[in-house]
C-alpha cells in the first residue's frame, strides 16, 4: 500500500515518522517545510513537490494542518487531493478540524471516488513521538477497520466513535474541557501565591486532591519553571476553543464557562503570548495583578 502525508511538521512529523517505520508501506511525504520533508526522507520515505504529485500516488492520504482552512484547501483547492487522487483511494484527515468542513469535504471528495474519514488525535508531541497518542475516529466502520494497522502504527487508544465528523467533535469537547480545566488552575495558583501560600506547596496540594487534571497540571508545571515553550501553542488552543464555541452555536446549545477561557485567551494573545505555549493564559493574570507565580 502506497501511504500519502501532508503536513510532516510539528506533530504530523512524529506521527509520520512512526508509520514509516512500523508500518512497512512506502510512505511519500509534502511539506511546505524542507527540512521537515528531509527529517522523513532520511528514515525511508520519499519526498514529493506538490500535493497533486502525492495524491496522484497514494493509496492512503494522511494530513495534519493547522487550520479547517487548510484542510479544505488541500482537499478541494487547485492542485489538491480532489483533482489528483485516484477513485478508491482513502482520505484521513488527522487535524483538529470542523465537522461541519470535515463533512463537506467528504461529500466533494466522494464525487469523485475518494472516502473520508475523520481521525483527530490527541497526547501532543510527546505521545506522537512515541507511538502513544490516541486516535478518535469517525467514518465508515469498514473503512476504519482497513485503516486500523496503520493507526495502530503510530497511535494507542484508537476509537471509532460512528459517523463521519463524530472523531473531530470528540476532539473539540476534549480540548474545550482541557482548556477550562487550565484557566482554572490559572485562577486557582494566583488566588493561593495572592493569599500567601507556597506555589510549590499548594501545587502538591492540589496534585493529589479532587482539583487535579492534566490541565492544571500544565498550566502548574510551566508557571512554576517560568517557562511557556510551546508543546501546545495558545494560537492552536484558541483556534480549537472558537471551534467549540461554533459547534454550540449551530446547536443552540449554551456554553457558560467556554466563552470566558475563549476571551482569557483572546487576552494572552492580544499580549503577545499566542506562540507561546497554552498554558501562557495564566500570564494575563500575572501581568494584571503584578503577582509572579514561582518557585
Amino acid at each position: 500500500m502506497k501511504i500519502g502525508f501532508i503536513g510532516v511538521g510539528h506533530m504530523g512529523g512524529p506521527m509520520c515518522h512512526n508509520i514509516i517505520k512500523k508500518s512497512g508501506h512506502e510512505v511519500t511525504v509534502f511539506d511546505l517545510s524542507h527540512a521537515a520533508i528531509e527529517a522523513c526522507v532520511e528514515l525511508g520515505a520519499k519526498g514529493s513537490d506538490s500535493v497533486a504529485e502525492l495524491a496522484a500516488n497514494s493509496d492512503v492520504i494522511f494530513t495534519s494542518l493547522p487550520m479547517p482552512k487548510d484542510v479544505e484547501t488541500v482537499a478541494l483547492g487547485a492542485g489538491g487531493i480532489g483533482e489528483n487522487a485516484k477513485s478508491g483511494t482513502i482520505y484521513i484527515d488527522l487535524s483538529t478540524n470542523s465537522p461541519t468542513v470535515i463533512r463537506k469535504v467528504a461529500a466533494e471528495l466522494e464525487k469523485k471516488g475518494i472516502t473520508t474519514i475523520d481521525a483527530p488525535v490527541s497526547g501532543g508531541v510527546i505521545g506522537a513521538t512515541k507511538g502513544t497518542i490516541a486516535i478518535m475516529v469517525g467514518g465508515d466502520k469498514s473503512t476504519y477497520e482497513k485503516c486500523l494497522p496503520l493507526f495502530e502504527s503510530f497511535g494507542e487508544n484508537i476509537s471509532h466513535l460512528g459517523e463521519l465528523g463524530c472523531g473531530c467533535i470528540a476532539k473539540i469537547v476534549n480540548n474545550m474541557i482541557a482548556f477550562c480545566n487550565m484557566a482554572a488552575g490559572a485562577e486557582g495558583l494566583l488566588l493561593g501565591v495572592a493569599a500567601g501560600i507556597d506555589p510549590s506547596a499548594l501545587n502538591q496540594v492540589i496534585r493529589n486532591s479532587s482539583g487535579n487534571s492534566m490541565g492544571y497540571r500544565g498550566v502548574a508545571y510551566t508557571t512554576l519553571k517560568g517557562d511557556w515553550t510551546p508543546s501546545f501553542a495558545l494560537d492552536l488552543a484558541y483556534k480549537d476553543m472558537h471551534l467549540a464555541l461554533e459547534l454550540a452555536d449551530e446547536l443552540s446549545i449554551p456554553l457558560s464557562i467556554s466563552p470566558q477561557v475563549h476571551n482569557l485567551m483572546r487576552m494572552a494573545r492580544g499580549m503577545g503570548y499566542g506562540k507561546d505555549d497554552a498554558t501562557a493564559m495564566i500570564r494575563v493574570y500575572e501581568e494584571t495583578m503584578k503577582i509572579e507565580i514561582r518557585k
